[in-house]
Protein backbone atom coordinates (compact mmCIF):
# COMPACT_ATOMS: atom_id res chain seq x y z
CA UNK A 1 0.00 0.00 0.00
CA UNK A 2 1.19 3.55 -0.94
CA UNK A 3 1.27 6.22 2.02
CA UNK A 4 -1.82 7.90 3.02
CA UNK A 5 -2.78 10.86 0.78
CA UNK A 6 -2.37 14.03 2.67
CA UNK A 7 -5.33 16.44 2.06
CA UNK A 8 -5.94 20.06 3.76
CA UNK A 9 -9.53 21.09 4.11
CA UNK A 10 -9.32 25.07 3.93
CA UNK A 11 -12.15 27.68 5.32
CA UNK A 12 -11.72 31.22 6.63
CA UNK A 13 -12.48 30.57 10.34
CA UNK A 14 -11.17 27.22 10.64
CA UNK A 15 -13.67 26.80 13.41
CA UNK A 16 -16.31 24.49 11.86
CA UNK A 17 -16.65 23.28 8.62
CA UNK A 18 -13.13 22.96 7.66
CA UNK A 19 -12.74 20.98 11.09
CA UNK A 20 -15.50 18.47 10.27
CA UNK A 21 -14.33 17.50 7.04
CA UNK A 22 -10.70 16.95 8.38
CA UNK A 23 -12.23 14.49 11.38
CA UNK A 24 -14.69 13.14 8.53
CA UNK A 25 -11.69 12.22 6.09
CA UNK A 26 -9.30 10.91 9.20
CA UNK A 27 -12.16 8.75 10.63
CA UNK A 28 -13.99 7.40 7.58
CA UNK A 29 -11.15 7.48 5.21
CA UNK A 30 -9.70 4.46 7.39
CA UNK A 31 -5.45 5.22 7.16
CA UNK A 32 -6.02 5.36 3.55
CA UNK A 33 -5.96 9.63 4.22
CA UNK A 34 -4.14 11.59 6.71
CA UNK A 35 -6.67 15.02 6.88
CA UNK A 36 -5.53 18.27 7.88
CA UNK A 37 -7.43 21.86 8.23
CA UNK A 38 -6.58 25.34 8.15
CA UNK A 39 -8.01 28.60 8.36
CA UNK A 40 -6.82 32.12 5.90
CA UNK A 41 -7.93 33.75 8.65
CA UNK A 42 -8.25 31.28 11.88
CA UNK A 43 -10.56 32.94 14.61
CA UNK A 44 -7.91 31.40 17.09
CA UNK A 45 -10.96 28.65 18.29
CA UNK A 46 -13.16 25.81 16.89
CA UNK A 47 -16.54 26.25 17.94
CA UNK A 48 -17.99 24.05 20.49
CA UNK A 49 -20.89 22.54 17.93
CA UNK A 50 -18.64 21.29 15.83
CA UNK A 51 -16.17 20.26 18.87
CA UNK A 52 -19.53 18.07 20.01
CA UNK A 53 -20.52 16.11 16.79
CA UNK A 54 -16.60 15.47 16.25
CA UNK A 55 -16.30 13.77 19.22
CA UNK A 56 -19.10 11.66 18.43
CA UNK A 57 -17.16 10.43 15.22
CA UNK A 58 -14.59 9.57 17.98
CA UNK A 59 -12.40 11.94 16.49
CA UNK A 60 -9.49 12.74 19.51
CA UNK A 61 -10.67 16.52 19.98
CA UNK A 62 -6.80 17.38 21.23
CA UNK A 63 -6.24 17.51 17.87
CA UNK A 64 -8.44 20.11 17.43
CA UNK A 65 -7.06 23.73 16.71
CA UNK A 66 -8.08 26.48 14.60
CA UNK A 67 -4.81 27.39 12.64
CA UNK A 68 -3.94 29.05 9.78
CA UNK A 69 -3.09 27.82 6.17
CA UNK A 70 0.52 29.89 6.48
CA UNK A 71 1.27 26.64 8.53
CA UNK A 72 1.03 24.18 5.63
CA UNK A 73 2.76 26.67 2.98
CA UNK A 74 6.26 26.56 5.43
CA UNK A 75 9.46 24.14 4.57
CA UNK A 76 8.82 20.55 6.37
CA UNK A 77 5.08 21.14 6.33
CA UNK A 78 3.40 18.13 4.74
CA UNK A 79 2.71 17.77 1.13
CA UNK A 80 -0.52 17.90 0.35
CA UNK A 81 -2.10 15.33 -2.43
CA UNK A 82 -5.37 17.39 -2.30
CA UNK A 83 -6.69 20.59 -1.13
CA UNK A 84 -10.74 21.53 -0.86
CA UNK A 85 -12.26 24.57 0.37
CA UNK A 86 -15.70 24.32 1.78
CA UNK A 87 -16.61 28.14 2.09
CA UNK A 88 -16.99 30.84 -0.34
CA UNK A 89 -15.08 33.23 1.04
CA UNK A 90 -11.74 31.00 1.16
CA UNK A 91 -11.99 29.63 -2.27
CA UNK A 92 -12.05 33.56 -3.27
CA UNK A 93 -8.89 34.13 -1.61
CA UNK A 94 -5.32 33.78 -3.12
CA UNK A 95 -4.09 31.10 -1.49
CA UNK A 96 -0.71 29.81 -0.58
CA UNK A 97 1.26 28.39 -2.83
CA UNK A 98 1.09 25.03 -2.02
CA UNK A 99 4.59 22.39 -2.05
CA UNK A 100 3.89 19.61 -4.45
CA UNK A 101 1.06 21.31 -6.23
CA UNK A 102 -1.55 19.24 -5.07
CA UNK A 103 -4.83 18.95 -6.81
CA UNK A 104 -7.64 21.19 -5.58
CA UNK A 105 -11.36 21.49 -5.48
CA UNK A 106 -14.06 23.97 -4.03
CA UNK A 107 -16.74 22.29 -1.83
CA UNK A 108 -19.34 24.68 -0.51
CA UNK A 109 -20.83 24.77 2.34
CA UNK A 110 -23.36 26.86 4.42
CA UNK A 111 -21.66 28.09 7.32
CA UNK A 112 -23.76 26.84 10.51
CA UNK A 113 -21.91 28.92 12.83
CA UNK A 114 -23.90 31.73 11.10
CA UNK A 115 -27.43 30.57 12.27
CA UNK A 116 -29.03 32.18 14.78
CA UNK A 117 -31.42 30.68 17.61
CA UNK A 118 -31.46 28.43 20.00
CA UNK A 119 -28.56 25.63 20.85
CA UNK A 120 -31.20 23.22 19.11
CA UNK A 121 -31.63 25.28 15.79
CA UNK A 122 -27.82 25.63 16.12
CA UNK A 123 -27.05 22.08 16.48
CA UNK A 124 -29.49 20.69 13.89
CA UNK A 125 -27.26 23.38 11.10
CA UNK A 126 -24.29 21.89 12.26
CA UNK A 127 -25.65 18.53 11.96
CA UNK A 128 -27.12 18.62 8.68
CA UNK A 129 -23.54 20.54 7.74
CA UNK A 130 -21.95 17.20 8.76
CA UNK A 131 -24.03 14.91 6.67
CA UNK A 132 -23.37 17.72 3.53
CA UNK A 133 -19.69 17.05 4.17
CA UNK A 134 -19.97 13.45 5.23
CA UNK A 135 -21.88 12.86 1.49
CA UNK A 136 -18.78 14.26 -0.18
CA UNK A 137 -16.17 12.78 1.47
CA UNK A 138 -18.20 9.30 0.96
CA UNK A 139 -18.17 10.26 -2.57
CA UNK A 140 -14.56 10.95 -2.69
CA UNK A 141 -13.26 8.11 -0.60
CA UNK A 142 -15.23 6.10 -3.46
CA UNK A 143 -12.45 7.04 -6.12
CA UNK A 144 -10.23 4.62 -7.13
CA UNK A 145 -7.37 7.44 -7.02
CA UNK A 146 -4.51 4.67 -7.18
CA UNK A 147 -6.10 4.23 -11.38
CA UNK A 148 -7.15 7.67 -12.15
CA UNK A 149 -4.33 10.38 -13.52
CA UNK A 150 -4.25 13.91 -12.16
CA UNK A 151 -6.95 15.82 -14.34
CA UNK A 152 -9.10 12.64 -14.21
CA UNK A 153 -8.97 13.36 -10.08
CA UNK A 154 -9.49 16.88 -10.32
CA UNK A 155 -12.61 16.32 -12.49
CA UNK A 156 -14.08 14.11 -10.19
CA UNK A 157 -13.44 15.89 -7.24
CA UNK A 158 -14.85 18.90 -8.96
CA UNK A 159 -17.92 17.77 -9.45
CA UNK A 160 -18.14 16.26 -6.14
CA UNK A 161 -18.24 19.60 -5.30
CA UNK A 162 -21.13 20.38 -7.77
CA UNK A 163 -23.76 17.89 -6.43
CA UNK A 164 -26.58 19.03 -4.82
CA UNK A 165 -26.43 19.29 -1.57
Amino acid sequence: MQRPYNILVLCTGNSARSIMGEALFNTLGAGRFHAYSAGSHPTGRVNPFAIELVGALDYPLENLRSKSWDEFAQPGAPEMDFVITVCDNAAGEVCPLWPGHPVTAHWGFPDPAGIEGTDEEKRAAFALTLRQIRNRVQLFLSLPLETLDRMAIENRMRAIGKQPL
